[in-house]
């Protein structure tokens, strides 16, 4: 067996060497395929348009250790609210029509038991932080093992891609069809930072936003990403 980290996959004979050495061919796990097919569907199908922009993250994480839970959770929360001020990015494109949702259910990629898997939170406009925080924690443990319900893999209507391992900074999400957008979220690290009172050192993460060009414009998106923005620069408001 042969694979990256996590995962493992089926060895097929090697051949025998030649100019670029010896070829080993290796075959896909089913979830593999599943994620190769979906990304391939989804450059094809969807004209996307994607938008980022620095977010200074200070507020946010002071007031989530304050509220005893973790930044990301605070992230989504105040995430959803936004989608529920900006409802076409909480749809989807089907068949020449728009589909707009009356629950905010985030898909949060999570690490699965050979890839990542997008684990939904439902109806996360809703409650309060801490009950997010306790069913994000939840969803982390039943993801790694491999279970989730069938509902709670795809009940989303709109996808997130939380801060990965290795400080990454940038993330181009992919459009999960038919939703309508997808927001990845950068490391948040220290970085110059102007203020009002001069350069200081603050916390920064970059938000990158993916949406179906088709329900979601680019002007629409940049309201949004902004929108989003305030609220996370100034999450005690």
């Amino acid at each position: 067996m042969v694979g990256g980290a996590g995962a493992a996959v089926s060895e097929i004979s090697p051949s025998e060497p030649g100019v670029k050495g010896t070829v080993t061919t290796l075959e896909l796990t089913r979830q593999e395929r599943a994620v190769a097919r979906r990304s391939a569907e989804t450059r094809a199908v969807v004209p996307s348009v994607e938008l980022a922009c620095r977010v200074e993250m200070d507020a946010c994480l002071d007031l989530a250790r304050q509220d005893g839970v973790r930044p990301l959770s605070l992230v989504l929360a105040i995430l959803a609210r936004a989608l529920r001020e900006f409802p076409r990015l909480n749809g989807a494109y089907r068949d020449g029509r728009y589909e707009l949702y009356s629950r905010v259910n985030l898909g949060v990629g999570l690490p699965g038991p050979e890839e990542p898997v997008n684990a939904t939170l439902f109806d996360a406009a809703e409650r309060p932080v801490d009950e997010l925080d306790a069913d994000l924690a939840d969803l982390s443990s039943r993801a790694g093992e491999g279970r989730l319900s069938a509902a709670e893999l795809s009940g989303a209507t709109f996808a997130v891609t939380p801060p990965g391992p290795g400080g990454v900074t940038f993330l181009t999400p992919l459009v999960q069809p038919p939703q309508a957008a997808a927001l990845a979220v950068g490391a948040w690290l220290r970085s110059p930072v102007v203020r009002e009172d001069g350069l200081g050192a603050g916390r920064v993460s970059q938000f990158t936003l993916a949406c179906d060009h088709r329900i979601v414009h680019a002007h629409l998106a940049a309201e949004f990403l902004a929108h989003l923005k305030r609220s996370l620069e100034a999450p005690a408001l």
